[in-house]
C-alpha cells in the first residue's frame, strides 16, 4: 500500500510541477511565446546560427535575420522557436494617441536623409506599424513628415520614437499664418510661398512638397477649426482677422504676386494701381466685414467713407485718433498780439477715390500730418496777419466761409472732398483780453450805477408817495373844503354867467337866424333867377333855332313862290301892263290880310294866307325896333319893366 501510494504520487507532483510551470517548460523546451492583446512583443536576436552574423554598417534595426534589433515585432498571439537563449522579446504596450493629440515619429533608422531636408518623406508602412516595409521602402533616418492620428498603434520603438504634441486649434475669428520649414527656395523677388493645392490645409506635407511648395512664410493661410499639422514641418502663428467697421473701407496693399498694370492713369504719378491679386495697391477696396488675411504678405489700412471731423485743440480727440497729434493753433494779428483759436475740419473720402489716397500718402495719418496740418494751419495763420484781433473776432462768420472755400479747392487736388471748415473758441491774448474785460465791466457799472440811481429815485418817490398817502386823509378832507368852496363860488359865477351868455347867445341866435334866413332868401332868389334866365337862355336858343330852321324853309318856300309869282307877274305885267297890275295888287293884299289904315301903321294877317308867315316875321321885327327906341327915349322905363316882372 505504501508502495502504491508513492507511486500515485509521483505523477501527481509532476504534473502539478508541469501545471504550475508549464510557461517555463514550454518556453525552455519549445521556445513559447505568448503576447497579451494589448501588447506587441520586440524582439532582439541575440545570435545567427546559419547565415550572415552583423548589421549593415550603420544599421541598427535588422531586416534579414541578422543579430540584433528586429524590425519584425510578434503581434499578440502564440509564437514557437523564439528560443529563450536566442531571442529576447520584451513586451511593450500599444502606442495610444489620445484624442487632440497627434504623434509625432523619430525614425532611429533608415537611409540618410537627402542633402537640405530636414524630414524624411512618407513612405508605405501601415502608419509605421510595419518597420520591415519603412526600411525596404527606402523610409529616411529622422524626423518624418507623416504623424499618426489619434487610435493604437503597433509600433516598434526599437525603430520609432513617438512624441506626443497637440493638434493645432485655431479660434474663431483669428486665422493662422503659416511657416514652412522645408521645401523649394523662394523665387527671386518674393516674400512668401505661391498657393498650393491640393495638399489639405497643410496636413498633408508630401503632398505640399511634390507638389514644389515653397519654404518659408506662405500666402495662404488656414481658418478657424482643428488641424493635424507636422510642427516640425509647420509654424503657425494666430493672428486676427483683419476686420473692416462699418463706415470704412479696407485698401490692400499687396508685397506678394505678379507686377501688375497700373490702372491708375498717367495723370496720377504717386504709385501703382492694380487688379486684384498683384503686387501694388488694389484698385479694389474691401467692404466692412471681416477678412482671413495674412499681415505679412498685405496690408490693410482702412479710410474712413463718412465724414471725418479733425479737431485742431488741445486735449480733444476723436475716437479714430487721426488727430491726436494736432493741437490749438497759435496765430499772430496784424497788431502784434498773438492769440490761439481752435479749428475743426469735416473731410470726406469717396469710397473710389480711397485707393488713390494710400497710393499717394501710404496711410491716413500721412495725409492728416503732410496735408491738412500744413494747409490749415498756414491758412489761419495768413488770414490772422491781415486783421487785428477785434476784427478778426467781429468777421468770424465770413473768415470760416473764406476757410472752407479755400481749404476745399487744395483737398480736392489730393481726391479729399472738404465738407466744411468750424472755426471754435477764439482766445485772444490774456492782456487784451482784460483790457477788453476792464472796459467791458466799466460799462457794465456805468449801467449798474444807472439802474442805482433810478432805483433811488423810484425808492425817493416811493417814499413821497407814502408820506403823501399817510397824509392823505387830512389833505383830502381840505382839499374837499377848498373845492366844495370854489365849485360854490364857480356856480355863483357860472350862473351869472349863464344868464348873460343866454341872453347874448339868444339874440346872437336871433340874429343869426335872421342872418341865414336873409341869406337863404337871398340865394333862393338869386338861383331861382339864374335857373329862370338859363331857361330863358335855352328856350331863346331853342326858338332861335327854331326860328333859323323854319326862316331857311320858309325862304326856301318864298323863293320858290316868289319864282312862281314873278313868272305869273311877269305875265300878268304884260297882258295887264305894269300900273295896272301893281294897283290890283295893292288892293288883294289889303282885301286879304284886312290892313287898316291908322296913324301908326299895323301890319297884321292870318295864317292862311301864302305870304302870312313872311308879315308876322316882318311885323314882329317892326315891332322889337318900336319897343328899343322908346327905352332908349325914356328913361327908366327899363327899371320900371323889371320891376313889373
Amino acid at each position: 500500500m505504501e508502495l502504491g501510494f508513492h507511486g500515485w504520487m509521483i505523477p501527481a507532483v509532476i504534473a502539478l510541477l508541469c501545471a504550475i510551470f508549464y510557461k517555463f517548460i514550454l518556453r525552455i523546451f519549445f521556445g513559447l511565446i505568448i503576447v497579451p492583446q494589448d501588447k506587441i512583443g520586440l524582439v532582439t536576436k541575440k545570435f545567427v546560427l546559419v547565415g550572415k552574423q552583423e548589421l549593415p554598417e550603420g544599421r541598427i534595426i535588422a531586416t534579414n535575420g541578422e543579430a540584433g534589433f528586429q524590425a519584425q515585432t510578434l503581434a499578440p498571439g502564440v509564437y514557437f522557436a523564439k528560443w529563450i537563449w536566442q531571442y529576447s522579446i520584451d513586451f511593450q504596450p500599444f502606442i495610444v494617441i489620445p484624442t487632440g493629440k497627434i504623434g509625432l515619429l523619430l525614425a532611429k533608422d533608415g537611409t540618410q536623409l537627402e542633402t537640405g531636408r530636414i524630414l524624411g518623406r512618407k513612405v508605405d508602412c501601415d502608419s509605421f506599424q510595419d518597420a520591415e516595409a519603412f526600411l525596404r521602402n527606402g523610409g529616411r533616418k529622422g524626423r518624418q513628415t507623416a504623424i499618426i492620428a489619434p487610435g493604437s498603434y503597433r509600433i516598434n520603438t526599437l525603430l520609432f520614437e513617438i512624441e506626443l504634441t497637440d493638434m493645432t486649434q485655431i479660434p474663431d475669428n483669428a486665422v493662422g499664418v503659416i511657416t514652412t520649414m522645408e521645401g523649394s527656395p523662394l523665387e527671386e523677388g518674393q516674400i512668401a510661398g505661391k498657393i498650393i493645392q491640393n495638399h489639405n490645409k497643410f496636413q498633408d506635407v508630401d503632398t505640399f512638397l511634390n507638389s514644389g511648395g515653397y519654404k518659408g512664410l506662405q500666402e495662404q493661410v488656414i481658418l478657424a477649426g482643428s488641424y493635424f499639422l507636422n510642427p516640425w514641418f509647420t509654424k503657425v502663428e494666430m493672428v486676427k482677422m483683419t476686420e473692416i467697421p462699418i463706415g470704412h473701407v479696407g485698401v490692400i496693399i499687396s508685397y506678394v504676386g505678379e507686377d501688375g498694370k497700373d490702372l491708375s492713369g498717367i495723370d496720377f504719378k504717386h504709385g501703382n494701381i492694380v487688379e486684384k491679386s498683384h503686387k501694388g495697391v488694389w484698385a479694389e477696396p474691401i467692404g466692412p466685414g471681416k477678412y482671413p488675411i495674412n499681415p505679412y504678405i498685405m496690408k490693410v489700412e482702412l479710410v474712413p467713407t463718412t465724414n471725418l471731423v479733425l479737431n485742431w485743440a488741445y486735449e480733444r480727440s476723436e475716437s479714430h485718433q487721426l488727430d491726436k497729434n494736432l493741437s490749438t493753433i497759435t496765430v499772430r494779428s496784424k497788431d502784434g498780439f498773438p492769440f490761439n483759436l481752435d479749428v475743426s475740419q469735416i473731410i470726406h473720402i469717396p469710397t473710389y477715390e480711397a485707393p488713390k489716397v494710400i497710393a499717394r500718402f501710404g496711410n491716413m495719418i500721412n495725409l492728416v500730418s503732410q496735408v491738412l496740418e500744413p494747409t490749415i494751419g498756414n491758412y489761419f495763420r495768413n488770414s490772422a496777419q491781415d486783421s487785428d484781433v477785434i476784427a478778426f473776432l467781429g468777421t468770424r462768420k465770413e473768415r470760416q466761409q473764406s476757410a472752407k472755400d479755400h481749404i476745399s479747392s487744395v483737398l480736392e487736388q489730393y481726391n479729399v472732398n472738404a465738407v466744411d471748415t468750424l472755426i471754435g473758441a477764439i482766445v485772444p491774448p490774456e492782456s487784451l483780453m482784460k483790457t477788453l474785460t476792464d472796459r467791458k465791466l466799466a460799462e457794465e457799472q456805468k449801467i449798474t450805477y444807472e439802474t442805482e440811481m433810478l432805483a433811488q429815485e423810484t425808492r425817493q418817490a416811493l417814499e413821497k408817495e407814502t408820506a403823501v398817502a399817510d397824509m392823505q386823509k387830512e389833505i383830502v378832507k381840505a382839499d374837499q373844503g377848498v373845492w366844495i368852496a370854489e365849485r360854490i363860488a364857480d356856480a355863483s359865477v357860472k350862473k351869472a354867467t349863464g344868464d348873460a351868455n343866454s341872453v347874448r347867445l339868444q339874440a346872437n341866435a336871433e340874429g343869426d337866424r335872421l342872418k341865414l334866413l336873409a341869406t337863404g332868401e337871398a340865394e333862393k332868389t338869386r338861383l331861382l333867377a339864374k335857373a329862370e334866365s338859363e331857361k330863358i337862355e335855352l328856350l331863346a336858343k331853342a326858338n332861335a333855332e327854331q326860328i333859323s330852321l323854319t326862316g331857311n324853309a320858309e325862304a326856301e318856300k318864298i323863293l320858290a313862290i316868289g319864282k312862281s309869282n314873278a313868272e305869273s307877274y311877269k305875265l300878268s305885267v304884260e297882258a295887264m301892263g305894269g300900273s295896272n297890275f301893281t294897283q290890283l295888287k295893292i288892293m288883294e293884299n289889303i282885301a286879304s290880310q284886312n290892313v287898316r289904315i291908322m296913324p301908326e301903321v299895323l301890319i297884321g294877317g292870318n295864317g292862311d294866307s301864302a305870304n302870312g308867315g313872311i308879315s308876322g316875321l316882318l311885323g314882329l321885327q317892326l315891332l322889337e325896333q318900336i319897343q328899343k327906341k322908346n327905352v332908349e327915349t325914356v328913361p327908366g322905363i327899363e327899371e320900371k319893366q323889371d320891376n313889373n316882372s
